[in-house]
């Protein structure tokens, strides 16, 4: 009782002094996600993708292949499929609007120093600074947390994300080519790019 109070009290203050980070399209749909991506898409933690500044077309893309198994996620799946429900396009223009911050989560320097240097099979799609290709829905990697870029890199490397697709067989053949400790630096480079 005492949260539905609280969450009510900040909506009035929010509403009396004008525009708020709840005022936007898609803000109060948005708000199921905070519980594992963070207020405002603002990840905290090591393992959950920042959402802010995710791009548009990136994140219905990556809403529908959760939703359809083709990336497979116990966890996101049933979430996925309420996003799409509730009106995808609202949700992905509010985490698009937002100002991504990159992630607190501290990586070693010397583990992202060589990371840096065994990125340069990563540049031929990520780009120099890990900054992705829109047009191509490649994603922007820069200041991620690094637990969530290995893992992303593991399921690349076991065939578990997207199963079976044929446009990313490259990075699946590159990330069986690479040690776990070479995915760590990977992953402590992109993580401190800002």
């Amino acid at each position: 009782m005492q949260v539905v109070i609280g969450i009510a009290l900040v909506l009035a203050a929010a509403s009396v002094a004008g525009a708020g980070p709840l005022d936007t399209p898609g803000a109060m749909k948005a708000l199921n996600c905070s519980a594992c991506h963070g207020f405002a898409g603002q990840s905290a933690g090591d393992t959950m993708p920042i959402l802010a500044g995710l791009w548009p077309e990136y994140f219905k893309k990556a809403i529908a292949d959760y939703a359809s198994g083709k990336r497979p996620s116990t966890e996101m799946e049933p979430y996925a499929k309420q996003v799409i429900q509730f009106g995808v396009d609202d949700y992905a223009v509010y985490f698009g609007g937002l100002k991504r911050e990159p992630t607190k989560i501290a990586v070693d320097a010397t583990a992202a120093g060589r990371g840096r240097a065994a990125a340069q099979p990563c540049v031929i799609c990520h780009g120099p600074d890990g900054r992705g290709d829109r047009a191509k829905l490649i994603p922007d990697l820069a200041g991620q947390p690094p637990g969530y870029l290995k893992n992303q890199m593991m399921l690349f490397r076991e065939d578990k994300r997207s199963p079976g697709d044929p446009s990313l067989k490259a990075i699946k053949e590159l990330m069986k080519s690479l040690s776990d400790d070479t995915m760590s630096d990977l992953a402590a480079y992109y993580s401190s790019v800002r």
